[in-house]
């Protein structure tokens, strides 16, 4: 068995810390702005970088490392939610970063941002409308949900594309 280097076990703890960090934020904020007149459960930006984080640990830990902290997020998910909502925030983690999973896998090889725009793409459309179906029976926060969800997708994309242009500058230099 591989064990992942440290950066893969931080990353790995990193995502699955977002699951109670989202099912807190939701249970003790409600709905939050996310912009243009928007709102979401609070848990909407937790949920973005979880799908980002999810992408950056299978690049540093592994497929089996990350199907491991899948399950691990949805039982968590599931008994960190208020019980209200418990259900419907283990189903959603679940599929939704499954999901992420099944489109990032093949996408890889043609560029991690790639892979990561259409995954969380994916992801986060899931998540939104399995989450807010099972949990309020309603679609009424779903542009919300997707705006707040993009905003951490874009967010994270944008740092890991400066990075990667400073790390190539100072090869090149």
């Amino acid at each position: 068995m591989n064990v992942p280097a440290p950066a893969g076990i931080a990353t790995l703890v990193a995502y699955v810390a977002t699951i109670p960090a989202a099912n807190l934020a939701v249970t003790h904020f409600g709905a939050v702005p996310v912009g243009f007149g928007h709102a979401a459960p609070a848990g909407v930006y937790m949920v973005g970088l979880a799908l980002v984080l999810r992408d950056l640990a299978r690049e540093s830990a592994g497929r089996g490392a990350v199907l491991a902290a899948i399950a691990v997020g949805t039982i968590l998910s599931y008994f960190l939610a208020d019980p209200a909502l418990a259900g419907a925030s283990a189903a959603a983690f679940a599929v939704a970063e499954t999901m992420d999973f099944v489109v990032y896998e093949p996408l890889r090889k043609r560029g991690l941002l790639i892979a990561m725009l259409a995954s969380n793409a994916v992801g986060l459309l899931a998540d939104s409308l399995l989450f807010l179906k099972l949990a309020f029976g309603s679609f009424e926060y779903l542009p919300g949900q997707i705006l707040g969800k993009a905003w951490m997708t874009f967010a994270a994309i944008a740092v890991l594309a400066l990075l990667r242009r400073r790390k190539q500058a100072s090869a090149n230099a």
